[in-house]
């Protein structure tokens, strides 16, 4: 029943889409006032639904649906759906799209941050205000005039971040805000997630990173449509095995405390204090220099060469600055950079479908200075791009993948081969007679992929392939790249996750258009760097972070080099004494 501290309230909500799939199934939720919701699930398992439901934007099929105190949906009424009671209520109601090409509508920043509060009816001389001020909480000040269309799609977030605050909501709903931002532009949207909420703005959070959900009030698991779990984060994120078995996973702190055989926690405090009493004390820097060794110098037969690359927009500033680098052939290419630092700019250059306005980019031994030239690459290189489930478009998940071996020209068999193969690679056997449209998001990443797999590219270059994704398809995706890369493929990825690029076997960091670093994951990610990296809005993986804050002597980059560095230095002799200590 809903009372004054409720300001969302579900009960038993229904909801089919046209195509008979079950979205939500049976949800009762209630949001007090104030509270910090977070959301989390595997891809397809109603989160966004969710989300478009508490925001007015969808009315269910079953239940009573209870927003701002206006009764929204009764499905026991004759007239089910109260549709005075929903503009009501969506006045207090915001929403920032998981992709935020789907809010922008003008082409003026500034106009678009406006286009809300205009529609609400504020008095122009706030909008002004609310505009510059939402401008600045987002960092997209020097943008106001721009066309959002052009910016990257991190830049677009922001911008469409600001346009939902300048309406200022009761309720704001946040669906994975930063899955296309760099490390500072997701800190940036978590600290204003905590001053919204700290001046009484009711928060909900739909993410796929764990971490963030340990900010929230209270957490919520959906599976298949229906409420999993439901509590506090430490009590939701004790349920590990059954996280694992919905696609999740807990948080690093709590895998590493499970790891080593301590206690488990989800306070990274509590266990970096347990940790700096039982491990030695006596340490090293941990400081590794960068080395000058091969990953550095340009290969004799590169795959890909760029030697002094620039590009630019028309008239905008530059996109990219006298870049240069080689990408040995069958190796794996980890690109970072802060949001709108030229990363997909120089991803569509690397598949020949832009060239540099000077400077050179040789691909498979062929320039693609010339546009002949740029079609001889077609096939060789595979792109998937940042949003790849835009690129389904036929009737059945078999047709859509056999599209790129058919235009090749390929007999039918080998088209039936690669398509089999593909689909077996990203796991999708067996839905060779199902709807594209049909599958989860996840899935539709996945079907597109299998489509760029089978045309067999020796490149394949992926723009933040897994953004968006839940855990296990995170891990499915490296697994994927993995295989490929075994079999001679070389594997070109942007990507915003230091723990990611921490796989590759090279790096190239990119700042404001320009190199700024390049090299081994080892060389790129230590000690020498953490400020240059810190400062270009990135940072170092995980694991590193947490040996330099207890001071370990070596670097590792990931979950279990960590595990494994801290199990060796607890088992020497002197550790053994102080954990004996530290027992009494």
């Amino acid at each position: 029943m809903h009372t004054a501290s409720q300001i969302a309230c579900l009960s038993h909500v229904t909801l089919y889409y046209e195509s008979g799939t079950q979205a939500l199934d049976d949800v009762s939720l209630s949001i007090s006032e104030g509270e910090h919701l977070c959301v989390l699930g595997a891809n397809g398992s109603g989160k966004s639904t969710l989300a478009s439901v508490l925001c007015g934007l969808l009315a269910p099929d079953k239940g009573t649906v209870e927003l701002l105190g206006e009764d929204v949906f009764d499905s026991s009424r004759q007239d089910s759906v109260d549709f005075d009671a929903y503009t009501r209520a969506r006045r207090g109601l915001g929403l920032v799209f998981q992709n935020p090409d789907d809010q922008i509508v003008t082409t003026i920043v500034e106009e678009d941050v406006a286009f809300g509060p205009e529609n609400l009816g504020v008095a122009p001389d706030q909008i002004t205000q609310r505009v510059e001020r939402e401008l600045r909480r987002v960092a997209m000040s020097d943008y106001a005039k721009a066309d959002p269309t052009r910016l990257s799609g991190g830049q677009k977030q922001r911008v469409a971040i600001a346009g939902a605050l300048a309406m200022e909501p009761k309720v704001i709903v946040f669906d994975e805000p930063g899955s296309l931002l760099d490390v500072r532009g997701r800190n940036a949207i978590m600290r204003v997630m905590d001053r919204l909420a700290a001046g009484g703005t009711t928060i909900v959070h739909i993410t796929h990173f764990m971490e963030e959900a340990l900010l929230a009030d209270r957490v919520v698991v959906l599976d298949r449509g229906h409420v999993a779990l439901d509590g506090p984060p430490e009590e939701v994120f004790s349920h590990g095995e059954e996280l694992q078995g919905l696609g999740l996973e807990e948080p690093f702190v709590a895998r590493l405390s499970t790891r080593l055989g301590l206690p488990w926690t989800c306070d990274e405090e509590a266990l970096l204090d347990d940790l700096r009493r039982l491990s030695k004390e006596d340490k090293g820097t941990g400081v590794l220099e960068p080395s000058n060794d091969a990953s550095t110098r340009t290969p004799s037969n590169p795959a890909v060469l760029v030697e002094h690359a620039s590009y630019s927009y028309s008239n905008e500033r530059k996109a990219l600055d006298d870049v240069s680098f080689a990408v040995e052939p069958g190796s794996s290419v980890a690109i970072v950079g802060q949001t709108g630092s030229g990363k997909s700019t120089l991803l569509r250059m690397l598949c020949a479908l832009e060239k540099p306005d000077s400077g050179t980019i040789t691909v498979n031994g062929i320039s693609t200075q010339r546009k002949r030239d740029r079609r001889r690459l077609h096939g060789t290189v595979g792109y998937v791009m940042q949003h790849p489930e835009r690129q389904l478009f036929a009737n059945t998940v078999a047709e859509d993948v056999a599209f790129g071996p058919t235009n090749l020209g390929l007999p039918k068999d080998e088209v039936t081969r690669r398509c089999n193969h593909a689909l077996e690679l990203v796991g999708l056997v067996g839905y060779d007679d199902a709807s594209p449209f049909d599958l989860s998001g996840g899935q539709q990443r996945l079907c597109a992929i299998a489509g760029i797999l089978a045309m067999e590219p020796s490149i394949i270059v992926l723009d933040e392939p897994t953004a968006g994704l839940d855990p296990r398809g995170r891990a499915e995706l490296r697994n994927i790249l993995k295989d490929i890369g075994n079999h001679g493929v070389t594997t070109i990825e942007v990507t915003h996750s230091m723990d990611d690029a921490a796989l590759a076997n090279k790096i190239v960091v990119l700042d404001q258009a320009r190199l700024m670093l390049m090299g081994s994951p080892h060389e790129v990610f230590c000690s020498a760097h953490k400020e240059e990296l810190t400062r270009a809005g990135l940072g170092l993986p995980t694991a590193l972070e947490w040996a330099q804050r207890l001071g370990l002597d070596s670097s590792p980059l990931s979950l279990d080099e960590l595990a494994a560095d801290l199990a060796s230095q607890l088992a020497r002799p002197s550790s053994r004494t102080e954990v004996s200590q530290h027992g009494n």
